[in-house]
């Protein structure tokens, strides 16, 4: 598995462990909980930020690892 799938499937992984927090938060009634699930989605919409930044990097000094 190359350099750029695994970046791949990170970034998908870390959208979806997002998209569940963001959904979760919404879903729930308890106030304490909703406020945990968005800041751990906050989390996840930085790591994503990054590693999307990695990816690019990867992509422009390797170009073999453009998808």
């Amino acid at each position: 598995m190359t350099v750029g799938t695994q970046m791949s499937k990170a970034i998908a992984t870390v959208q979806s462990a997002a998209a569940t927090m963001k959904t979760f938060a919404l879903e729930t009634q308890d106030q304490t909980a909703k406020q945990t699930f968005q800041q751990l989605a906050q989390t996840f919409d930085d790591a994503l930020a990054t590693l999307q930044g990695r990816q690019k990097y990867t992509e422009e000094q390797e170009p073999q690892y453009k998808h």
